[in-house]
C-alpha cells in the first residue's frame, strides 16, 4: 500500500492500493457484501428470483448513503408502476396479439416522455416503469395470469436488494454525501467571485467560461435532491445546498450585468444632458450591482455554513427544472418507434422463445432514456454485453461447474463484484458505465438461483438474446437516430428566443428573479450538455448566454418597475416599462434619467431601479447585429 505522491502538502495523503484509493476498496467490499446479502436472504425466503436481489444492490451501487438511499426510494416507486401497469396491460389487452405489442410500444414512449421532463433518479423512475413492464409483462407475454405473482416477486427481490445495501451502508458507515457537495459549492463560489471581480476590474465575461460555470452549478440539482434521504437532518441540507446553488447563478448574472457596463456604447444625449446623464447612470449601475454581487455572495456562504451544520438558510429557494417539452416528446416518439420495429422484426422472423430478448430491448431503451446521449448508451451496452457473457460463463463453467454452497458462491463472487465495483468508482464516465452495465448484466445472466442452474443451452441461449438485444437497439437507432445535439441545441435557443419574446406571460413570470435565473441556467446545461459537453461553439454559446441575460434584465426591470407604478413615480414608470417593450437603448436609457430626476426632486431613492434599467440598455444596445449572428 502506497500514499498519493501528488496529494497537496500539508494535507493527508489518501492510501492508494493497485492503483485504486482506499475509498474505492471500502466501495467495492460494501458492493460485494450487500450482494451476498441480498442473495442469501432470498434463498432463505425462497424466492422466484434472487438474482433481482442481486441486480438491485448492482443498480444501487453508490458510493454515498445519500445517492444510494434516494436512488432506492425512486427503484422502489418506480418498480410499484411498472407492475401495476404490467397487470392493466396484461390483463386488458392480453389476446389481441399484435396491437399487444402496439401498447407495450406507447408505455415505452410515455415512460421515456416522462424521463425526458425529469431529471436525476426521478427521471430514473420514469424510466423503470417501462424496464419493469419489460421483465414482467413482456416476458410473460404468452402467460398473462404468470404477470401478478411474478410482479409481486420482483418487487419482494428488489425490497430485499434495498434493504441491504441500506444495512451494509450503516454498519459499514458509507460516507456522507454533504461534504463532497460542499467542496463542489465552495469551488464554484470561488469561480463566479473570479468572474466578478474580473467584472469589476472591467475585464470582458467570457461568454465560454459563462456558460462553462452555468452547466457545472446546474448539472448540481439532482445530486442536491439526494441529501433530503442522508440523515434526519437531509432536508434542512438539500434546503441549504439548494439556496447556495441558486444564489451562485445570481452572482454569474449580476456579475456579467456588471463586466458589460465598461465596453458598452451609451447614448451620449439623455434629457439633455451630453454626457453627465449617462455617466452617472452608470457609476449608479455599478455601484449597485457590487453591491448586490457582495450581498448575493454573502448569502451563499451563509448557506454553505447551513449545509455543514445540518441548518436551514436564512434563505430559502426552489431550483425550478427546465426540461423542453418538444424534445421529451420527439424522444419518446422515436424510442416507441425502435421498439415497434424490432417487435415487427421478431413477428415476421416467427423465431420461438424471444420474449427474452424483445424484454432487454425494452429495458436498453428504458435505462438509455436516462443518458445524455441514448446512442452512446446503446454503444457501451453493446460493448458491455459480450464482456458480461464472458464473465458469466466463466463463473457458471470453469470457477463453480456444479458447486450450489453458498460460501463457495461467495468466494467466487468476490473477484467479478469486487473488480467491477472498482471500475464503477473510477471518474472516468465511460469506464464506469462500462463497468456498471457490466456487473449488471453479468449477475443477470449468471442468475443465482438456489440449486444453481447449470443448463448450458439456457445459457447460450440467454447470452445470444442479450446480446442481440443491444445489437438491435443500435441498429434502430441508426435506421431512425436518436435527436441530435444538433436538433436539441436548435428546439432549445427558439425556445430561449420565444421566452425572451414574451418574458412577462410565461410561466416564469410567478417565480422570484433568483428562481428564474436558475431555469434559464438549467436550460444552458443542457444546450452545452447537447454541444457534446464542450463550449467552444462560439456561436451557439453566445447566443445562449445572450438570451439568459436579457431575461435576467427584463425581469429585474419588471420587478423593480411594477414596483413603482402605485406610488409617485408611476409616471416615469410607465414610461420605462413602454421603452422596454420596443427594446430601445435609447429610449432606455432616456426613461432612467427621467426616474432618476422625478426620484431626486421627491427625495426617494431608486438605484436598483436604475440599475436595472442601465443594464437593460447595454444589452439591448448592439441587439440589432447579435440578431444578425444567430446560429
Amino acid at each position: 500500500m502506497r500514499a498519493n505522491a501528488t496529494s497537496a502538502p500539508g494535507q493527508a495523503r489518501p492510501l492508494v492500493f493497485a492503483g485504486f484509493s482506499a475509498s474505492s476498496w471500502a466501495f467495492a467490499l460494501r458492493v460485494w457484501l450487500a450482494t451476498l446479502l441480498a442473495l442469501y436472504v432470498s434463498f432463505w425466503l425462497e424466492l422466484e428470483s434472487p438474482s433481482s436481489a442481486a441486480l438491485t444492490v448492482a443498480i444501487l451501487a453508490l458510493p454515498t448513503r445519500a445517492q444510494g438511499m434516494e436512488k432506492a426510494g425512486y427503484r422502489l416507486l418506480g418498480t410499484a408502476i411498472g407492475v401495476a401497469a404490467s397487470i392493466v396491460i396484461a390483463g386488458v389487452f392480453s389476446q389481441t396479439g399484435g396491437l399487444l405489442l402496439a401498447v407495450f410500444s406507447i408505455w415505452i414512449g410515455l415512460c421515456v416522455y416522462a424521463a425526458g421532463m425529469l431529471d436525476g433518479n426521478r427521471a430514473y423512475a420514469a424510466a423503470l416503469g417501462c424496464t419493469t413492464v419489460a421483465l414482467i409483462a413482456i416476458q410473460q407475454i404468452d402467460s398473462p395470469l404468470q404477470v401478478f405473482p411474478t410482479g409481486v416477486a420482483r418487487g419482494a427481490a428488489i425490497a430485499i436488494g434495498v434493504l441491504a445495501v441500506a444495512l451494509v451502508n450503516e454498519v459499514l458507515a458509507a460516507p456522507a454525501y454533504h461534504p463532497v457537495l460542499a467542496s463542489r459549492l465552495e469551488a464554484l463560489h470561488r469561480r463566479g467571485m473570479d468572474v466578478a471581480q474580473g467584472a469589476a476590474r472591467g475585464e470582458a465575461s467570457s461568454s465560454s467560461v459563462a456558460a462553462g460555470l452555468l452547466r457545472d452549478i446546474a448539472a448540481l440539482r439532482p445530486e442536491i435532491a439526494s441529501l433530503t434521504t442522508e440523515s434526519s437532518d437531509g432536508p434542512a441540507r438539500t434546503a441549504a445546498a439548494r439556496s447556495a446553488m441558486v444564489d451562485l447563478v445570481t452572482v454569474l448574472s449580476l456579475a456579467r450585468s456588471l463586466a458589460a457596463l465598461p465596453v458598452a456604447i451609451l447614448p451620449t444625449e439623455v434629457a439633455g444632458d451630453r454626457d453627465g446623464g449617462a455617466s452617472g447612470l452608470i457609476a449608479v449601475c455599478r455601484a449597485w450591482l457590487r453591491g448586490e454581487i457582495l450581498r448575493k455572495s454573502a448569502d451563499v456562504r451563509s448557506s454553505l455554513d447551513a449545509l455543514r451544520a445540518g441548518t436551514r438558510p436564512p434563505q430559502t429557494w426552489r431550483a425550478p427544472l427546465y426540461r423542453s417539452r418538444r424534445i421529451a416528446a420527439e424522444g419518446g416518439a422515436r424510442t416507441a418507434i425502435h421498439f415497434a420495429l424490432i417487435a415487427m422484426l421478431f413477428v415476421m422472423a416467427g423465431w420461438p422463445t424471444t420474449e427474452l430478448c424483445l424484454s432487454l430491448v425494452a429495458v436498453i431503451i428504458g435505462l438509455g432514456s436516462t443518458a445524455p446521449d441514448p446512442r452512446s448508451f446503446t454503444m457501451t451496452a453493446l460493448l458491455a454485453t459480450p464482456i458480461a457473457c464472458l464473465l458469466a460463463g466463466i463463473l457458471k463453467y470453469l470457477v463453480f461447474n456444479g458447486v450450489s454452497e453458498f460460501q463457495l458462491l461467495a468466494i467466487g463472487l468476490a473477484p467479478v463484484v469486487i473488480g467491477l465495483a472498482l471500475l464503477i468508482s473510477l471518474p472516468s464516465r465511460m469506464l464506469s458505465s462500462v463497468g456498471r452495465l457490466t456487473l449488471v448484466f453479468t449477475l443477470a445472466i449468471f442468475a443465482p438461483t438456489n440449486p444453481q442452474s447449470y443448463d448450458p443451452e439456457v445459457f447460450l441461449v440467454t447470452s445470444l438474446f442479450v446480446c442481440l438485444a443491444s445489437a438491435l437497439v443500435f441498429a434502430a437507432q441508426l435506421l431512425l437516430p436518436s435527436l441530435s445535439g444538433e436538433r436539441r441545441i436548435r428546439l432549445l435557443l427558439g425556445e430561449a428566443r420565444a421566452e425572451l419574446n414574451h418574458v412577462d406571460s410565461r410561466q416564469v413570470r410567478h417565480l422570484p428573479l433568483e428562481e428564474a435565473a436558475f431555469r434559464d441556467a438549467a436550460r444552458i446545461e443542457q444546450i452545452v450538455t447537447a454541444n457534446d459537453g464542450s463550449t467552444s461553439n462560439d456561436q451557439v454559446v453566445a447566443e445562449a448566454m445572450r438570451c439568459f441575460d436579457q431575461a435576467a434584465i427584463l425581469r429585474r426591470c419588471r420587478v423593480e418597475l411594477d414596483r413603482l407604478a402605485a406610488g409617485a413615480l408611476a409616471e416615469p414608470a410607465r414610461a420605462a416599462q413602454a421603452a422596454l417593450a420596443l427594446r430601445n437603448d435609447r429610449a432606455i436609457l432616456a426613461t432612467a434619467e427621467a426616474l432618476r430626476q422625478a426620484a431626486s426632486r421627491r427625495g426617494l431613492s431608486v438605484n436598483s431601479t436604475l440599475a436595472a434599467l442601465v443594464s437593460a440598455s447595454v444589452a439591448f444596445a448592439s441587439i440589432q447585429s447579435s440578431q444578425g449572428r444567430r446560429p
